[in-house]
């Protein structure tokens, strides 16, 4: 441990402490025996994280607050509890051969030699934590060992017999905070983490709790505990999200945010009441996500050439369609980092704001503040934008400003619910934008859906039946026609499927399709009209995937048969 002057001296170099505030502590260390840090504290001229990264300034490490750290059972397989114990510390994230430890004492070589050989790692490095918040995160992170079957086996049932009563909430919220409940929640979320979950779904039932992960669109069963589980681990989401474990009986809506290892993770939770419980779903959203480039979001080149065009524009509504998890804001990310410049004023306002982009002004909804769409976009347009992302346009109020944003000279791109991109333009007119101002306005429609791609480890040929043909609308042929597919593998959990690429149909808005869309011409015209001119459609970019073996025809049939 680093002297007491050392830390004060890093505290004044900080300008957190002044000369003056240190003589007053002094003053009080001498009337009443604390240490020098305690008594500035005390006094209210610096906090317990003041010390603490004061303390780790001195050892010149990185101080991290583990209440906000998410711990991960499996990196107990690296320092065993004896060892972990003895020199109190907690494995946080192992990168390549370098393992890295939370620890109240950095310069303990003896310990690092120690951790070193029960690793088997050559390279260990040191975080610093307040031995406090180590003492905790060691309870919930060794209380126990890492399967859902032994935590609970943790936790005592007869505790617990009416954890819903309103009188309980106390006790509720005290039995959550125990170390085997923290170490189930803590062991469900990092598993999602490391399986590339996008949710998380704890369903109640009438006699167990169902865990499940939404991975590549489908949802997977993770684990199943007992039913009295459920009221513990529902609240102890809840205390993380900051919302309240006493109102069952309506829904809510929080927000976490946690450090998994050294990327900062979102999870948006919602909490719904059930006949058997609150059901809770969490998005997991990572904000430093490295953004795709448009080459790899499975655009083919002529689309993708004409899209690059489209968001080259200097003025228009560009609108990107498809239903609730189709990839629409990541093809909006996407296009505006391709756009993104130094000369160029970008402004967004979403809901919520899932990714952060460098030199991009975003903004999220915020409805009991007044804060909307229509009330955003109005102010934003104030701001001297030259490019304007609006998350969705969800009624005429703001397809109307957008409209008159685009018409006064600015790019203005935002999503639609629509099944496919003619039918969006219909949609507008349903809105009651008149038919002149959409022919004016809109410059391109991107309609797209996301399919599973053949997992590469176990992918292999096959040749496919008449009928699978037929299904995709292709006639018999002469020539051998072969397919592949994923027989199933432990790298994709034997699904034959990993990760996911979109297929989509790019309607430009020419001068024929003007024409039409003034006459208030159904979708069905707008897309026969469409054909003529070239575009290809959702179905038809599917098909060129499942021949050049990226996706299944089963997959393409399963985000395209409401077409």
């Amino acid at each position: 441990m680093p002297k007491r002057e050392t830390i004060i001296d890093v505290l004044v170099a900080k300008g957190v402490l002044n000369q003056e505030q240190v003589r007053q502590a002094k003053e009080e260390t001498k009337k009443t025996g604390l240490p020098i840090e305690r008594a500035l504290e005390k006094l209210g001229f610096i906090t317990e994280d003041d010390i603490a990264s004061a303390v780790a300034e001195s050892f010149n490490v990185v101080y991290i607050d583990l209440k906000h750290y998410l711990l991960n059972p499996e990196l107990t397989k690296y320092v065993p509890e004896p060892v972990a114990k003895k020199h109190k510390v907690i494995p946080l994230f192992v990168i390549g051969n370098a393992l890295t430890i939370a620890t109240s004492e950095p310069g303990d070589i003896v310990a690092l030699d120690e951790i070193r050989a029960a690793s088997k790692l050559p390279v260990i490095e040191t975080v610093y934590s307040t031995e406090k918040d180590i003492q905790k995160a060691f309870d919930q992170l060794y209380g126990v060992t890492g399967n859902v079957d032994d935590i609970v086996k943790g936790i005592d049932k007869s505790k617990f017999t009416d954890l819903s009563d309103t009188h309980t909430t106390k006790i509720l919220e005290k039995a959550s905070e125990e170390a085997p409940v923290v170490k189930l929640v803590n062991l469900i979320i990092t598993q999602a983490v490391q399986e590339k979950a996008s949710d998380i779904h704890i369903e109640p039932e009438e006699n167990l709790v169902r865990i499940r992960f939404r991975i590549d669109g489908i949802l997977h069963e993770n684990s199943t505990t007992p039913k009295f589980l459920h009221n513990l681990i529902a609240s102890r989401v809840k205390i993380l999200a900051k919302m309240d474990i006493a109102e069952t009986r309506r829904p809510q809506d929080g927000r976490i945010e946690f450090k998994v290892d050294r990327k900062v993770l979102d999870f948006r939770v919602s909490s719904f009441p059930t006949i058997h419980g609150e059901n809770i779903v969490m998005r997991i959203l990572d904000k430093t996500s490295v953004i795709l480039g448009l080459e790899d979001l499975g655009f083919a080149k002529k689309e993708q050439a004409i899209y690059e065009k489209l968001i080259h524009s200097p003025y228009g509504i560009i609108l990107v369609t498809g239903p609730t998890g189709s990839g629409k804001t990541t093809t909006l990310y996407s296009s505006l980092s391709t756009i993104n410049s130094m000369e160029k004023n970008i402004i967004t306002i979403e809901d919520p704001v899932e990714y952060e982009l460098p030199l991009i002004r975003q903004t999220q909804v915020n409805v009991k503040a007044g804060l909307t769409f229509a009330s955003g976009l109005r102010s934003i347009l104030r701001q001297d934008p030259n490019i304007v992302m609006v998350g969705e346009v969800r009624d005429k109020e703001t397809a109307d400003i957008a409209i008159q944003a685009s018409l006064t000279g600015h790019l203005v791109l935002s999503t639609l619910h629509t099944n496919d991109a003619p039918s969006a333009i219909t949609r507008l007119i349903d809105m009651g934008i008149e038919p002149f101002l959409v022919a004016s306005s809109v410059i391109g429609i991107l309609a797209q859906r996301l399919v599973r791609m053949i997992c590469p480890k176990c992918k292999e040929k096959y040749s496919p039946t008449a009928g699978e043909l037929a299904s995709m609308g292709i006639t018999a042929e002469k020539k051998s026609i072969f397919f592949y597919k994923g027989k199933g593998c432990s790298e994709c959990k034997h699904t034959g499927y990993r990760g996911r690429i979109g297929i989509f149909e790019l309607l430009v808005i020419t001068e024929g399709i003007k024409r039409l869309i003034t006459k208030k011409a159904s979708s069905e015209e707008i897309k026969e009209d469409a054909k003529k001119e070239g575009m290809r459609f959702l179905n038809e970019d599917g098909l060129d995937k499942v021949k050049n073996g990226v996706t299944t025809i089963e997959e393409v049939l399963r985000v395209t048969e409401e077409l």
